[in-house]
């Protein structure tokens, strides 16, 4: 609902937001979303230090702190009239603590829908939305032409001592299945694995990210040993986890 100048809205967590519309000073605490709102033409004055696309943009943006450690001060100094956040990227008592002071926007990732839904939203906050349907057309079709695309039973992992994989409940499983993969973590979340459970889990394959462990050519050769008969590779962490507008690189 606007009024004159002010907008108010629910976030992706059911929580109302009022702010300045459209905000003329942004603040992005998750990179993703950060990629996108610079994509679609939005004023970003603050990131985090993981906000590293478009690398040509975000080196002039300040940086704010990480997603879970933001600093309260640097905002300020900023004159943030809006911040976008992510229940999961974000730490929950310092996106408490920013909203006594600023209109917070927060999203909540699962699936391919919601990721549409959000870059649909900010778009609407911001006044940008003819970039935001182009960007979330684009990324539709690029992840409808890998569905199904791979086949067999996954593991992807996310950390390693303790191993952390995963699970239920997160965009990177929903997206494993959207590839045409049967992830072998049930449960929900990023549950630690022992060498023992893999074993006894014995996937076709095993997927090492590039973030947030940055598992490299080492680790791979730890996992290949590790369990000679599964396929192990080196996957770009960016292209399973970031719900934004770098779908699109899956065309």
């Amino acid at each position: 609902m606007k009024t004159d100048n002010l907008l108010t809205t629910t976030d992706q967590m059911g929580r109302e937001v009022s702010f300045l519309y459209p905000p003329k000073r942004i603040v992005s605490l998750v990179p993703s979303q950060t990629e996108f709102l610079l994509d679609i033409g939005a004023s970003l004055v603050g990131r985090t230090k993981f906000c590293i696309h478009p690398q040509s943009k975000v080196q002039e943006i300040p940086i704010i702190g990480g997603t879970k450690n933001v600093q309260l001060q640097k905002i300020e100094e900023l004159r943030a009239d809006l911040i976008i956040g992510n229940k999961e990227e974000n730490d929950k008592e310092g996106i408490l603590q920013l909203a006594k002071d600023f209109p917070v926007w927060m999203s909540d990732i699962h699936t391919l829908d919601d990721a549409f839904e959000m870059m649909t939203a900010l778009a609407y906050l911001c006044n940008l939305e003819r970039r935001g349907r182009q960007i979330v057309s684009e990324c539709r079709k690029a992840t409808e032409c890998v569905k199904n695309t791979k086949a067999g039973t996954v593991l992807y992992l996310i950390w390693q001592n303790p191993w952390m994989a995963a699970g239920k409940y997160t965009f990177i499983d929903h997206l494993l299945c959207q590839l045409g993969y049967e992830n072998v973590i049930k449960r929900e979340r990023y549950p630690m694995l022992t060498n023992e459970d893999i074993t006894n889990l014995n996937p076709d394959h095993i997927l090492l990210s590039s973030e947030p462990y940055p598992f490299e050519e080492k680790q791979l050769d730890l996992v290949t040993n590790l369990w000679p008969n599964t396929s192990c590779l080196l996957v770009n962490g960016e292209l399973y986890s970031w719900y934004g507008s770098r779908l699109r690189s899956w065309a």
